[in-house]
């Protein structure tokens, strides 16, 4: 059994393979084992890892699978035990690894952990995709330490402290290999958006712990499949996370907090009309309810096995606030300013 496998899942991304993975090499290859799994990759990522990368592994899947079940497949043929799921548009830095895995090794109750994620673009910002360690509100919304929506803080260490958080960012994910097969890894019908949160917080009902360690850093591109503004990236951003909360809320919250979500999710339509003249995010929304409500049922036994998971009734770290409420009405935009 290998310590750690890093896998990284690819699809068409010969050009952040060739700019990105000489820096996982460098700083990772003494501690752990680098794969690079492809979704049946139609550019010459292939050519590119045979020809230049020969120290690599390479696990090649038959088809697309997106990244959820992409990553079930090729984590399937690893023995390991840590996996390290890492995006092909991560940068990472000198001692990166190293704080996470020491970390895992002295906490058995820690399920995954990240790093701290800055820009690669500006190196003094947090990320959007994962910042400092991830949360969610009542009713769903994820946040960061270092991110609340579209604001993102500069890092001037205000989000240095190793903490407990909900999520870990699926862009650099280390988490102990018994546990992700334990819950049942990735929901691979998710294909991608919302699947880590969805893994980590199924890892949190269970009693096991995730943490931020911002001793370890790296730097992401961000965006590197979808633009932000993107119809389909909407319409899996809704789906998902309607569906993730069916799965996963408490018996007592279900029913309340899916009333509210219908109505914020049909203004929040509106809003992308009539405020953004975006037809299709539009189209988007009322086309990922639709989609929730067909296949609700097909998670009615991974609800139930789910609660029957419960550790406890509380998760501390969903936020029993509304974060739209906070945002946007009491105008805070620092994660340092909401109720603690």
């Amino acid at each position: 059994m290998e310590k750690v496998a890093i896998v990284i899942l690819n699809w068409n991304g010969e050009e952040m393979l060739r700019k990105y993975l000489p820096s996982v090499l460098q700083y990772s290859r003494e501690e752990a084992t680098v794969y690079v799994a492809d979704n049946a990759s139609s550019d010459g990522s292939m050519e590119l890892l045979r020809n230049h990368f020969p120290e690599c592994r390479l696990i090649q899947l038959e088809r697309n699978w997106g990244f959820a079940d992409g990553y079930n497949k090729a984590l399937a043929q690893i023995d390991a035990e840590y996996y390290l799921l890492l995006n092909s548009d991560i940068e990472v830095t000198h001692h990166w690894l190293t704080p996470l895995v020491e970390f895992m090794d002295n906490h058995e109750d820690v399920a995954a952990c990240q790093p701290k994620l800055l820009s690669i673009y500006d190196r003094d910002s947090f990320e959007y995709a994962g910042a400092s360690g991830g949360y969610l509100d009542r009713y769903g919304y994820p946040f960061c330490r270092g991110r609340l929506f579209e604001t993102v803080e500069r890092d001037e260490g205000q989000y240095d402290n190793t903490t407990d958080i909900l999520w870990a960012t699926g862009a650099a994910l280390l988490v102990r290999a018994r546990i992700y097969n334990k819950v049942g890894g990735l929901d691979g019908r998710f294909f991608a958006h919302n699947e880590e949160i969805d893994l980590c917080w199924r890892m949190r009902i269970a009693g096991y712990r995730i943490v931020c360690i911002p001793d370890s850093k790296v730097y992401h591109v961000g965006g590197g499949t979808l633009p932000k503004s993107n119809p389909m990236k909407t319409y899996l951003n809704f789906r998902n996370n309607l569906t993730m909360l069916y799965k996963c809320l408490p018996d007592e919250e279900l029913r309340h907090v899916m009333r509210w979500r219908w109505c914020l999710d049909y203004l929040a339509a509106w809003e992308m009309l009539l405020l953004k003249q975006n037809w299709g995010d539009f189209k988007a929304v009322f086309k990922a309810r639709r989609a929730f409500m067909r296949w609700r049922k097909d998670f009615d036994a991974d609800r139930k096995s789910i609660q029957q998971s419960r550790a406890g009734r509380v998760v501390s770290e969903r936020r029993m606030f509304s974060l739209l409420w906070q945002y946007y009405v009491k105008g805070r935009r620092r994660y340092s300013d909401l109720p603690q």
